[in-house]
């Protein structure tokens, strides 16, 4: 079976990496999976170290996993060396220490989920995700110790953190391979929610009576955003 996580076990250590998307091949709707991934976890003791670098994937999976390094009995240190996406961020939020690399991104945003049915049905949907995200949020509010207000607009904005933002707002500790680091205020961090409503802004007023021509002019500066 393909798992997206490998332990490294040395004489003194134990490391273990995510790689990749979460539950690439399964883990929801599977007793197998998780069962193993606790298995190989509880196979050893002391400290472990937590290498993750993943786009993200099935927030239950993220659940899980976030409990079992949770409830570890050793330290769970966690290095972000390329970028902790959504339900990957989640899982970042169980270390003891969260350490992220100079070059590293961590991403939060609202869950996703793909509906088919009638209004009820889309209703259900949205109160899922709803409950989903109130889940999500427990995590990050007991971290990073912000209001859940706050966490919630970083997560509707889809908003994506460096190194310098992740210490500064609370999501990560410290910044690998830096000595005698100070959080820097104001920090860079991207939202995409925050990009969009600016480059509306800047158009023209005389524009907002041609829906055709600011369509047209957003299109070419979200594209020119891109490259």
């Amino acid at each position: 079976m393909k798992k997206f996580w490998n332990w490294v076990n040395n004489e003194d250590t134990r490391t273990l990496h995510l790689n990749g998307a979460i539950a690439e091949e399964s883990w929801w709707d599977d007793d197998v999976t998780p069962k193993m991934f606790k298995a190989e976890l509880l196979s050893g003791e002391g400290d472990i170290d937590v290498w993750i670098n993943s786009p993200g994937g099935d927030c239950i999976a993220a659940s899980q996993i976030y409990n079992m390094l949770m409830d570890y009995k050793g330290n769970v240190t966690i290095k972000i060396d390329g970028i902790a996406a959504s339900a990957a961020s989640v899982i970042a939020m169980a270390g003891t220490s969260i350490q992220m690399s100079p070059t590293s991104l961590m991403m939060v945003h609202n869950p996703l989920t793909v509906a088919i049915g009638d209004s009820e049905e889309m209703q259900k949907a949205i109160s899922m995700l709803n409950e989903v995200k109130e889940s999500i949020i427990n995590a990050y509010e007991i971290k990073t110790g912000l209001s859940r207000a706050k966490i919630s607009k970083l997560m509707d904005a889809e908003t994506w953190l460096n190194a310098n933002k992740a210490v500064e707002l609370g999501f990560a500790d410290s910044i690998m391979f830096v000595k005698n680091y100070t959080a820097t205020e104001n920090s860079f961090t991207f939202s995409r929610m925050a990009v969009t409503n600016s480059l509306l802004d800047k158009l023209p007023k005389k524009q907002e009576k041609e829906p055709l021509f600011l369509i047209n002019t957003l299109d070419k500066r979200l594209s020119l955003l891109k490259h």
